[in-house]
């Protein structure tokens, strides 16, 4: 379960895949409320909750939240900006059953770094790694790639090292919510993803002993779709700030499905028998030519929020597979040569 706490972030990344309307602080659920979430989810048989947002070190009840997890035998991790991480804070929830921290990193070059965060933020991850080095817990280093930073993807790499992360994830930018909005100025080149891709094949074989290095395609340039979420509510959900529960992180791009909230429907039934669950599960939702696809039950079809993005339908072939009828629509993007417009910061929440 990936449980957003909150909307609320010090960081304005360009690349946020939040929705564009923020929920406010009135909008989240309270402490008890998500007891019963983490209880809920316990009961259906998570075994894994990762605490995010926006800033989940933004509430104040973490601690009350991490212990709760913890004590029904959750592994739980912290996936966090790393500003307002403090020494002492990091004490606390380690006491209290954290297992592991995943840290943001906006680049390895400080300037470039404070300019995405849209904030001073470069030297608290750095601070914020040793914290977490300190305290032994696991470190993930999570890196969103995109036009303005990955040509320094060697660098990025090497400075994850220098924080002493285990894991590397270098995920370029899936395009929902600001992201989206910001597409023309992040998506990168073939070219640059050509020469990244040298680099990280290099890296992982020298790597291998020491550092655990994920590396998310640009689906834009792929002939056939990811596996997107393993499948529509197969292994995993998001519980929204207020309580919607979602199929996947994105899942309100689809603005025609419904989701249902955790305040008035059991978490189990809405796994079980929501329709936003069951819209895409199995293969009778398929129209060709994903139906009769020898693929359909490797990619599923592909992403269904993008595919509603570009199609206005989301039961249409995700328009990134050579296959769909709509795979111009990606291509006309690929092929525009225009001027890289400014980023659109994303605003914070109030």
């Amino acid at each position: 379960m990936l449980a957003e706490l909150t909307h609320r972030c010090p960081l304005h990344c360009p690349y946020c895949s939040n929705p564009l309307e923020l929920l406010g602080r009135d909008s989240e659920l309270s402490t008890k409320q998500w007891i019963s979430v983490l209880d809920q989810a316990r009961e259906l048989g998570v075994l894994q909750v990762h605490f995010s947002g926006g800033e989940p070190l933004a509430r104040k009840d973490l601690p009350e939240l991490v212990a709760h997890a913890s004590g029904l035998g959750q592994y739980v991790n912290l996936v966090t900006s790393g500003l307002g991480l403090t020494e002492e804070r990091l004490s606390d929830l380690a006491g209290r059953g954290l297992n592991h921290v995943q840290l943001s990193v906006q680049d390895a070059e400080p300037e470039s770094a404070n300019l995405l965060a849209g904030t001073r933020a470069h030297a608290h991850k750095i601070t914020a790694a040793r914290l977490v080095n300190a305290a032994g817990l696991p470190l993930t280093v999570n890196v969103v790639l995109h036009r303005g930073n990955i040509d320094r993807i060697g660098a990025i790499i090497d400075f994850a090292e220098e924080l002493g992360a285990q894991r590397l994830e270098l995920a370029n930018t899936q395009y929902y919510g600001w992201a989206l909005r910001n597409r023309d100025a992040l998506l990168p080149s073939r070219a640059q993803l050509d020469a990244a891709a040298l680099v990280v094949r290099e890296a992982s074989e020298r790597l291998s002993e020491r550092l655990d290095l994920i590396y998310v395609l640009a689906d834009y340039y792929a002939d056939r779709p990811k596996p997107c979420m393993y499948g529509w509510g197969s292994r995993q959900f998001t519980v929204a700030p207020d309580g919607d529960v979602l199929p996947c992180p994105a899942a309100t791009a689809i603005t025609d499905l419904r989701m249902d909230n955790v305040t008035t429907t059991a978490l189990a039934d809405i796994w079980y028998r929501s329709d936003s669950f069951n819209a895409f599960r199995g293969q009778e939702w398929m129209r060709e030519p994903c139906r009769s696809c020898d693929r359909r039950e490797i990619d599923f079809g592909g992403c269904r929020c993008q595919a509603f993005l570009f199609t206005g339908d989301a039961t249409s072939t995700d328009p990134v597979c050579g296959l769909s009828p709509d795979r111009h629509l990606i291509d006309a993007i690929l092929e525009a040569d225009a001027v890289a417009p400014a980023f659109v910061m994303r605003k914070a929440a109030p």
